[in-house]
């Protein structure tokens, strides 16, 4: 049984950067046609994809977020990372660690989530 996990700061000041870590157990983060997605969903609003890294490591960023988001991992711990600079109020959102078979072929695990409050 693949598992998720997200942790990391639950609260992170106006225009510092997000940071947060996705432990994958059951299931190798190197494996083939496997995505690792961040997904997160601000309060009463709807899910927002926020980009992915593939098996092989290669990254896709939504074009909305691109220019502040930086997707990597460790592979020695099974671990994806997500950092998000220049974050806003707006940023506040429960973040989700996500596996996806393929990019685009749907998503058949998701972590508990984690919230993220953006507050001075």
């Amino acid at each position: 049984q693949v598992q998720l996990q997200e942790s990391g700061p639950g609260l992170v000041k106006p225009s510092q950067t997000l940071s947060l870590t996705c432990t994958v157990s059951g299931g190798s983060i190197t494996t083939n046609n496997y995505y690792w997605h961040w997904i997160r969903q601000p309060p009463g609003k709807g899910l927002e994809w926020i980009g992915a890294i593939a098996y092989s490591g290669s990254t896709y960023y939504s074009p909305s977020l691109k220019s502040r988001t930086s997707i990597s991992r460790d592979t020695s711990k099974n671990q994806s990372t997500l950092q998000l600079s220049s974050v806003t109020p707006e940023g506040t959102a429960v973040y989700y660690c996500v596996r996806g078979v393929g990019l685009w072929n749907g998503m058949d695990y998701w972590g508990k989530g984690t919230l993220v409050t953006v507050s001075s």
